[in-house]
């Protein structure tokens, strides 16, 4: 089994925002463009859009004919939580977006047509001695959405929902998780043009259910991740065949024919202070042609809910809250309070439901969250005009999320940092 930290993106990039609601304004617009991504993706899955059907990214690589099946990932500047891993021989530490939404591995590699500025220096692969390329009739190369050849090495091609893009050439490489060991022979994206808004990590660590994801190429049996509140300076860790903790409270995963990469979830309901809200059972369930259900997401922030699921949350939620001052909506929030002068305030719990009467129950501070420094919390959930829901990054915070492959299990232990 392999561990490495996590770290919160503010841990590693000083953006210099004018005060904290800067801070989250900006937090809340890369959000947008992530779900809007996402929700590209699955569409994209679901109408069986093929590769060539796409208009190429204007790029120098243009004549080889790449074209741009739209995947999510790190939307707009970056992602939200980073891990640090090794890669090549001599290993050289490099700082990278973690992402249950994506499957392909990819960092910027030297030399560079266009790169945006990383922390660490850009991967250099003739500083390696075990950086190989991948021939076009390979496995690996033949997975990926978006490929080409060019005398006869793969190529390959990752765009993101905001116009963001990585190309270059499709690779393996040996990857080590700090002192817990490392792996030859994984494949990852040597990217000559990255363009867009990442800044900050030298490139992304896939973790979805795709067959190039990192955990899919190694075979994992299992993962976990614990991701710390945003505005801590703690770290936390993702542990790869780990055993899930005794205490988790677990729900089935869902395979969704059209798209492998996402973790749909049976999720059943959802509690206001202990009392189901009125939402049809179907409205969380994918149908036939694979639009709908919910999935667990580490690089969405808020959670989305389709909209007749919010509208009841919501208006649960605030008839039990209705001593409390309201203030203004704020940004994609449209429930928000003045909690200026108190000192500490009762709010109801808020609860996901599962199949065999499992319950997690959410912290406050995971659905209340504060957006200014003057006392003005939202209630952290947002309404999505398409099918797909998302449980986000707030969410899960202070939270182990233990995915287990095997059983097709996910299992949620508060706490677990």
């Amino acid at each position: 089994s392999f561990s490495i930290l996590i770290h919160p993106r503010e841990t590693l990039l000083n953006e210099n925002h004018k005060d904290y609601k800067n801070l989250i304004l900006s937090r809340l617009a890369r959000d947008s463009a992530r779900v809007n991504s996402l929700n590209i993706k699955l569409k994209l899955a679901i109408n069986n859009i093929k590769k060539s059907d796409l208009h190429p990214t204007q790029t120098e690589l243009q004549q080889e004919d790449l074209s741009t099946p739209v995947s999510s990932g790190i939307s707009a500047g970056s992602g939200e939580y980073f891990t640090q891993l090794g890669i090549g021989q001599p290993a050289k530490p490099f700082y990278m977006v973690l992402d249950t939404g994506s499957d392909v591995n990819w960092i910027q590699c030297k030399p560079c047509s266009d790169c945006y500025q990383q922390s660490d220096p850009i991967y250099d692969p003739t500083s390696s001695s075990t950086y190989e390329s991948l021939t076009c009739e390979t496995q690996q190369c033949q997975q990926l959405d978006t490929s080409a050849c060019r005398d006869g090495k793969c190529l390959y091609q990752v765009a993101y929902g905001d116009g963001s893009f990585t190309v270059g050439e499709y690779i393996t490489e040996t990857v080590s998780f700090g002192g817990s060991g490392s792996l030859n022979r994984v494949a990852i994206g040597c990217g000559h043009d990255n363009e867009g808004l990442f800044v900050g990590a030298a490139g992304l660590l896939g973790l979805g259910g795709g067959s190039l994801s990192l955990t899919s190429q190694i075979k994992a049996t299992s993962f976990s991740y614990c991701l710390v509140d945003r505005n801590s300076a703690k770290s936390s860790t993702l542990d790869i065949n780990s055993v899930q903790p005794s205490d988790s409270v677990t729900a089935k995963l869902i395979k969704n024919q059209k798209v492998d990469t996402f973790y749909f979830m049976d999720l059943t309901g959802i509690s206001v202070g202990g009392q189901l809200i009125s939402i049809p059972p179907q409205v969380f369930a994918a149908d036939g042609s694979g639009n709908g259900g919910i999935i667990i997401d580490s690089g969405t922030a808020i959670t989305r809910l389709q909209t007749q699921a919010y509208n009841s949350l919501r208006d649960s939620f605030k008839k039990l809250t209705q001593n409390l001052r309201s203030a203004e909506g704020f940004a994609l929030f449209d429930t928000c309070y003045d909690l200026s002068n108190l000192q500490s305030v009762r709010v109801p719990t808020v609860s996901f439901h599962f199949s065999e009467n499992k319950v997690w129950n959410l912290p406050a501070k995971n659905y209340l969250i504060p957006v200014d420094t003057a006392g003005t919390f939202c209630f952290a959930f947002a309404p999505t005009p398409s099918s797909l829901s998302i449980i986000g990054n707030v969410q899960q915070q202070g939270t182990r999320v233990s995915i287990d492959l095997v059983n097709s299990l996910i299992g949620f232990s508060p706490n677990k940092c």
